[in-house]
């Protein structure tokens, strides 16, 4: 019961990733109701996984969305005991729920689910919870995969084509990774990647160290646990060059600095995988299981989020329950150095702001945007903001009040904050709301270019189809809202996510469509940046979501 729209899916084909592991749990047996019969259970634990695990967790205890377990008990710190559970609530209040969301937050799913799925999903959600298996190393190393041997990789691009300006883009419901020619706007290949792509990251360029070639190669990190290396200097057949498998259910993925390991963090098992970047091998597994902020032991305490730090041979994995961000030096695999910085729960996701030295990111259900110092290696700051924010890759620029500030929209209000990112220039605005701009609707994903005057805002979580068709184009200078565009008027479809080309004078808007469809039914929404016209559209895509510019993401441009 995923809180964003971009986290649906809508596929029924897919009896992979966690949901399979589960299948050789048998249902709990009860003595009396709540009960399902094998069919009903097995089909709402697939269910399950695909809609709700992402916001309720596996084991249902909850992070941005609520707990559902049967029945709990939480303590509070003046010996309050507060009890509740979804037994308590009821079949048929839990029904009306899930067919039509809260107020909180939730979506409806009446349009998602039929009434005997929901029936039966209010049922399962009053049955224990079954708990799937861990994953071994010597697992991983069984899935990997290797389509092209490293000693085969060209040496120079085989298609004569500008491969920095190209987009790579999530076809989440398919499986699949496009690669678009962003000169020509040509599709040149959809890319199988396994279950909801959710994350694609590349090598990039930093100051440490640097890659050969930045953005050349790109990884990718599925909901079913499933990592695949993409090598865009290949012809479009051939790009596919290797995967791995590292988790059942997992989020993140990025590669280190110096381009020699890439790191997966998975959402079940709990823990993060490193892998040889050249050969795909899995390396070292560590498990993210333990003690929270609030003092408690979390058994679920998943990665929701991997970044690399630009100056220091350092991740940063988001430990979304524990409420703490894990530093992990990678500069000796043998004897791994993780600094464990407290912040607030629940963690989900960031950018850094411009030097690359500080990381922003959002603690949902805290209300807070989070400031790491990956220098220090501890925390700078935590900002007070709206109800859920949710920044997606973020947006930096220049404020004529505040000077350097940064920004994210909310998944909880129409909202966008805006807060000073300068310590060092503007210390009296540091790390302190700037602004707010109040947008028609809760959204997911804000974004500029440094070339642009404008700052881009979706509103996919607004309930009504034309709020959640339009996004709308701030003023960098006034704060102030200038456009509201409505990018289809389709059923079905919602407008999400922006991605520039390289040089900032491009804008694309993905028109993502929720159906199940086997056939090409998303396209991308390309405008004028200066002008905020439509210039172009792209066709043949399967419910496009996320968009990543080889140029803009390998060189750090928010």
């Amino acid at each position: 019961m995923s809180l964003g729209i971009s986290y649906h899916t809508t596929g029924r084909a897919f009896g992979v990733g966690l949901a399979m592991l589960l299948g050789s749990v048998a249902a709990p047996a009860f003595a009396e109701e709540p009960t399902l019969s094998e069919e009903a259970f097995e089909r709402s634990k697939q269910l399950y996984f695909e809609q709700c695990a992402g916001c309720h967790g596996v084991l249902r205890k909850g992070a941005t969305g609520k707990n559902l377990e049967p029945h709990w008990k939480k303590t509070a710190a003046d010996g309050t005991v507060t009890e509740g559970g979804t037994l308590k609530l009821g079949q048929e209040r839990l029904e009306k729920i899930i067919a039509w969301g809260t107020e909180g937050g939730m979506n409806n799913f009446s349009d998602i689910m039929t009434e005997e799925e929901i029936r039966d999903m209010a049922t399962y959600i009053m049955m224990d919870p079954p708990k799937p298996p861990e994953m071994s190393l010597e697992q991983m190393k069984a899935t990997r995969k290797v389509y092209v041997e490293p000693e085969d990789y060209p040496t120079e691009p085989l298609h004569g084509r500008n491969w920095e300006n190209f987009f790579v883009v999530i076809e989440r419901d398919v499986g699949k990774v496009a690669i678009i020619d962003g000169d020509t706007k040509e599709v040149l290949t959809h890319i199988p990647t396994g279950y909801a792509v959710h994350v694609i990251k590349a090598s990039e360029h930093h100051s440490i160290s640097e890659p050969e070639h930045p953005g050349r190669f790109w990884y990718t990190m599925g909901r079913d646990g499933k990592m695949t290396k993409i090598d865009l200097w290949q012809t479009p057949d051939k790009m596919l060059v290797s995967e791995v498998k590292i988790a059942y259910d997992a989020r993140d993925v990025a590669v280190s600095g110096d381009g020699k390991y890439v790191i997966g963090g998975g959402y079940w098992p709990p823990h993060f995988a490193i892998v040889d970047a050249a050969t795909m091998e899995p390396l070292k597994v560590v498990s993210t299981r333990g003690v929270n902020v609030d003092g408690d032991y979390v058994e679920e305490s998943r990665v929701a989020a991997i970044y690399t730090t630009p100056h220091e041979p350092t991740w940063l994995v988001a430990v979304k329950e524990l409420g703490q961000i894990w530093q992990v030096d990678y500069s000796d695999l043998d004897n791994l150095r993780i600094d464990k910085i407290d912040s607030a729960k629940f963690l989900h996701d960031g950018f850094f702001d411009p030097t690359g030295r500080y990381f922003q990111i959002a603690a949902n259900a805290s209300n807070k945007m989070v400031v790491v110092d990956t220098k220090e290696r501890k925390l700078e700051a935590m900002i007070d903001v709206a109800a859920l924010p949710h920044p997606g890759p973020g947006a930096n620029w220049n404020d004529p009040n505040c000077g350097p500030v940064a920004g994210t929209t909310h998944l909880g209000v129409g909202t966008v904050t805006v807060w000073g990112n300068d310590p060092e220039g503007h210390p009296d605005q540091a790390w302190k709301v700037c602004y707010e701009t109040e947008t028609d609707g809760p959204g997911l994903f804000v974004r500029t270019h440094p070339n642009s005057k404008y700052v881009w805002a979706d509103q996919t979580k607004h309930p009504e189809p034309e709020v959640q068709q339009s996004v709308q184009v701030i003023d960098k200078e006034t704060g102030e809202i200038v456009k509201t565009i409505q990018i289809t008027e389709d059923e079905g479809s919602a407008a999400v996510h922006f991605e520039f080309n390289a040089d900032g004078t491009e804008v694309w808007v993905s028109k993502w469509n929720l159906s199940d469809s086997k056939e090409p039914n998303g396209q991308i929404v390309i405008f004028d940046a200066e002008t905020l016209e439509e210039i172009g559209r792209i066709d043949g895509l399967y419910a496009p979501t996320g968009k990543f510019n080889v140029y803009n993401r390998s060189n750090h441009v928010t």
